[in-house]
């Protein structure tokens, strides 16, 4: 309406706060009488408890798994056919099962109190061989990570669409064995937690960083045995999430307990040595692949087995099986071909359970799938934009199902490359290749392309039997009596910019200024049921559910604005937040202060509502969105130290139609970024006991300032047919593509060579190693 509505970059309302160091994160609060709590953890990655001897003077302020009565486990289970469950205890009970598991809570007036709590309490422990690596775990005579189980597997999944038949046709192939590290997410603000009973409601109320907060109260329900009525969660402002707070925390759990038992609230804040050792992997897959081709190049088929180490735990609501369970359906990319098979396993370990991470799958697919892509290339002697040009799913096909049966809604994948291409100048790359660099390093170039399924619904998950599934999502908006805009969704944001980009939507359809709407989140006692934040969904469900919900309160405010114009309803507009007819104008702000204020002047058939609705909304097919990007890096390789510089890098991305670009752009770039450190940087090492390798950030490298270049993003906009306004997720998609476009650019630096990278990150030291070994192969030709 005034130019603020969808498709304009406007400023995000959070930043005033946040640039100003007034936002409200759970470190920032603290209720009166709060104790802080420290946990003792596990040192042993696998162990059996012997004994645990605490001091007397301080057993009333610790607690161990004996003293929560009536708590039970966290089970996060699955119908998939086949699935072995894990139960994770609050407390451990037994033995442990991967190091930093929580073995006691210790409550103090301040954090260095309860941490010297906790150097008082012995434990016994007796050691067990414990599963190191994901490939071992599988063999038979590997420990067992739950003995039960009899062996170490999740879940085994399996796909195969016509695979024998391409026997005939396939006149080349080629197999790559891939592997990607086990990672850690590290958002600034790590997890935090807040429990306090409130008497007076009878309620408890649990202050949490996460992303999810109707989702965290079930569980904490069901795992206190309390209806989920006597439980409130909140979500104040969170300092980034990336699928980390996605997930219940045992030590939510035993906070809401203890705040019961000692009558004082409760916090808890993770540190970053506990992000580090006890509870943020992701990322940590291995792939054989086989792609096949006819003698043109075109793709007839794919072959893998994929393998994704999962941990000791499935976490609450469901992990272990969250990435491998999708990699069968995600691996064959934006390409049509007719053959395929895919075998998956999720195995059990002795590591902190796998969670998801932004871009869950996607990453790892994408980096085995683009990645073997460009050895077939260089099998065929094409250039890989080539290769893919013969095989990717062409615009006149859209809608298209795919192979695995993903329902593509729109896009144009080829105009995506041709554009990616056009902007790093893929024959100025060859030629400088061939010039040679006068610095001595070889240079690379690098594509890669992905589709990002987003705002999965009702009919996705349905089957897959976890403790939630997607339904409509709701808005609950009205009008203040002063003609002010609130709107309430159970989603959240935790850098999204959702109280601008929702605020962006209401204003398009009812015209209230931005400044007189406000955005309530993230609380359960506040706004509507809903799965959370999660899978690139907000803006195309809560965004649907904001517009649903500001069509009602459109239709209402118009007729009692006819009413008052002494108009009919038909006859009148919104326009610019007022209600305008023949006769005149008048302002929303007008219409909602009669409603309030002066009920004596509204017509006598008015809506009896009022200005208050809540609604609901699904995509008209809720198997999901499918954006989509190609990604082009130019590298350049030191082969006397290994070091890789990105020169450049090009973005061409298609999110459907955006609400705001500049959000868009700012999400692209943060994902990019955490691409980047999936690359080169980021590895939490093992060694044979399990025990994790990097303790600190000097041991476990990020990307910072000097590591990310100036990144250049192109947009192409193809409305999805399925949703409101026709956008697509767009949140997780810049962190699919780096590793793989990263590590074409460095294979294509190497190939004269013989040298080529399979396993990330790409390391100096590998990256030598890789050199070395191709080296002597050369010499001898």
């Amino acid at each position: 309406m005034t130019g603020q509505g969808i498709g304009a970059s406007l400023i995000r309302k959070e930043d005033d706060r946040f640039m100003r160091g007034r936002g409200g994160f759970v470190g920032d609060l603290r209720p009166a009488g709060m104790l802080e709590v420290a946990f003792l953890r596990s040192s042993f990655a696998h162990a059996r408890l012997k004994r645990i001897t605490i001091p007397p003077f301080i057993r009333s302020r610790v607690f161990i798994a004996e003293d929560l009565a009536g708590v039970a486990p966290i089970r996060a289970d699955t119908a998939l056919a086949g699935f072995k469950s894990s139960v994770q205890p609050i407390l451990a009970t037994g033995k442990v099962r991967h190091v930093g598991e929580l073995i006691a809570m210790c409550v103090a007036p301040t954090r260095a109190e309860a941490e010297d709590l906790v150097a008082l309490i012995d434990v016994e422990f007796e050691e067990l061989p414990a599963v190191h690596d994901m490939l071992e775990g599988r063999k038979p005579g590997a420990p067992l990570v739950h003995e039960h189980w009899g062996d170490n597997l999740y879940l085994t999944t399996e796909i195969d669409a016509n695979f024998e038949a391409v026997a005939a046709k396939a006149k080349t192939s080629v197999t790559r064995e891939l592997r990607t590290a086990r990672q850690v997410m590290s958002p600034i603000e790590g997890r935090g937690v807040i429990a306090e009973w409130n008497s007076r409601l009878g309620q408890l109320v649990v202050t949490s960083s996460t992303q999810q907060s109707h989702i965290v109260r079930a569980g904490l329900a069901e795992c206190l045995g309390v209806d989920e009525g006597q439980v409130r969660v909140i979500a104040p402002d969170v300092g980034g999430g990336f699928g980390y707070k996605g997930i219940l925390l045992p030590e939510e759990v035993a906070l809401s307990w203890g705040t019961r038992k000692i009558g004082r609230p409760l916090r808890w804040l993770e540190d970053r040595r506990e992000n580090l050792t006890a509870g943020a992997d992701c990322r940590e897959h291995h792939y054989v692949l086989t792609a096949y081709a006819d003698d043109e190049g075109h793709l007839l088929a794919l072959d893998c087995v994929a393998s994704v180490d999962a941990g000791a735990y499935s976490a609450y609501p469901f992990s272990a099986c969250l990435e491998a369970g999708q990699i069968g359906s995600i691996l064959p990319g934006l390409y049509d071909f007719a053959h395929y098979r895919c075998r998956t396993y999720s195995i059990a370990t002795n590591k902190p359970p796998i969670l998801p991470y932004r871009g869950v799958a996607r990453t790892g697919v994408c980096f085995a799938l683009e990645v073997t892509l460009d050895a077939l290339a260089r099998e065929l002697r094409q250039e890989p934009s080539d290769l893919r040009f013969k095989s990717l799913v062409r615009p006149e096909q859209m809608p298209f199902d795919n192979i695995a049966k993903r329902h593509f809604d729109s896009g144009d994948y080829p105009e995506a490359l041709r554009r990616c291409l056009d902007a790093i100048d893929l024959k100025a790359v060859r030629e400088r290749q061939r010039r040679g660099e006068p610095d001595g390093r070889l240079i690379g170039l690098g594509i890669a392309m992905y589709s990002e399924q987003a705002g999965h619904g009702t009919s996705v998950y349905a089957g897959w039997g976890i403790p939630f599934v997607p339904g409509f999502e709701q808005c609950h908006a009205r009008f203040t009596p002063d003609g002010g805009l609130e709107l309430r969704v159970g989603s959240h944001s935790h850098g999204q910019g959702h109280e601008t980009t929702l605020s962006q939507v209401a204003h398009e359809i009812l015209g209230v200024p931005h400044e007189r709407i406000r955005l309530v989140h993230g609380d359960t006692a506040e706004t509507p049921y809903s799965t959370g934040t999660w899978g690139s969904r907000c803006m195309i469900v809560a965004g649907g559910a904001v517009a649903s919900a500001c069509d009602q309160l459109a239709m209402r405010v118009k007729r009692i604005g006819a009413s008052l114009l002494q108009a009919k309803a038909e006859d009148v507009r919104l326009e610019s937040g007022d209600v305008v007819a023949n006769s005149g104008r008048v302002s929303v702000a007008e219409i909602a202060r009669t409603w309030y204020r002066r009920p004596q002047e509204l017509p006598r058939d008015v809506d009896p509502a009022g200005l208050e609705v809540t609604a609901g909304y699904k995509a008209k097919r809720d198997t999901g969105t499918f954006s989509y990007a190609a990604h082009a890096a130019i590298v350049g390789v030191d082969l006397e130290t290994g070091e890789v510089e990105i020169i450049d890098y090009v973005i061409v991305e298609d999110g459907g139609v955006l609400v705001n670009p500049m959000i868009v752009d700012g999400q692209i770039y943060g994902g990019a970024a955490q691409g980047i450190g999936t690359a080169l940087y980021e590895e939490m090492q093992f060694d044979s006991r399990a025990q994790p390798l990097g303790s600190t950030l000097s041991d476990y490298l990020l990307p910072g300032f000097t590591e990310v270049p100036e990144i250049r993003v192109f947009h192409m906009e193809t409305p999805s047919p399925y949703t409101r306004f026709g956008q697509k997720g767009i949140g997780e998609g810049g962190a699919i593509a780096p590793p793989a476009a990263i590590t074409n650019a460095v294979n294509d630096a190497l190939k004269d060579i013989g040298a080529e990278l399979l396993d990330l990150p790409l390391t100096p030291r590998r990256i030598g190693e890789a050199v070395m070994r191709a080296r002597p192969k050369k010499s001898a030709q």
